[in-house]
């Protein structure tokens, strides 16, 4: 068996690759880039990924990119994570993954990031940050009822998509959103899982030089 190499650290996005791991109980190797450092502009960085972005995760010739790409892979790899393929459970999983990438990540709280933290690269836009924080209050409405009535979102055991939900919810929170209880409390419980804080203290970037 290869080893398997994690490229980043220091975001949501990273943290969800070193949580899937932790919660697989899989040895592997950081390389703890950050984002927008320049390390990703490197030679060695941009023969995997010319997108430039992490994370990115490496196992013998295998170049895989896109952080719930990466989860749902590594619970399908090493038996964990992820339901079995053509069930209905993995049909809900495919559900709730898109809904959270495409709804929550992309749409709206990455573009709260873009012209937020990196408008200097971005450009300030008032009206697309109104449109984001609209956008995520009215799809979090979707989630909210199927949290509130159950510990996981697919199924009765922890899988990739309560990773990738509990980064978003902290990343909502650190943006300033004003959680439902239920929400908050998942997130919260989630967090006290070990491999979250064994997942965080992996993620976190090497400090900064001088």
């Amino acid at each position: 068996m290869s080893t398997i190499r994690v490229w980043g650290a220091g975001t949501a996005r990273t943290l969800r690759v070193h949580w899937a791991l932790a919660e697989l109980g899989v040895h592997y190797e950081t390389k703890p880039i950050g984002s927008r450092t320049g390390e990703t502009q490197s030679h060695a960085f941009r023969a995997l990924s010319v997108k430039e972005k992490i994370p990115v995760v490496v196992e013998g010739d295998l170049v895989l990119t896109e952080s719930a790409a990466i989860v749902t892979w590594l619970g399908d790899r090493f038996g964990g994570l992820t339901p079995a393929p053509a069930t209905v459970a993995r049909a809900r999983y495919y559900e709730w993954l898109s809904f959270i990438i495409m709804e929550l990540d992309a749409h709206t709280l990455y573009v709260m990031r873009k012209h937020g933290d990196l408008q200097h690269l971005y450009g300030a836009a008032p009206a697309a940050m109104e449109a984001a924080k609209a956008g995520f209050e009215k799809q979090i409405r979707w989630a909210l009822p199927r949290i509130e009535s159950k510990p996981f979102l697919v199924g009765e055991t922890f899988t990739g998509v309560d990773i990738l939900m509990t980064t978003c919810l902290d990343w909502a929170v650190a943006y300033g959103f004003d959680l439902a209880a239920p929400l908050n409390a998942y997130r919260l419980r989630h967090h006290e899982r070990a491999a979250f804080r064994s997942a965080t203290n992996r993620n976190r970037p090497p400090p900064a030089q001088s």
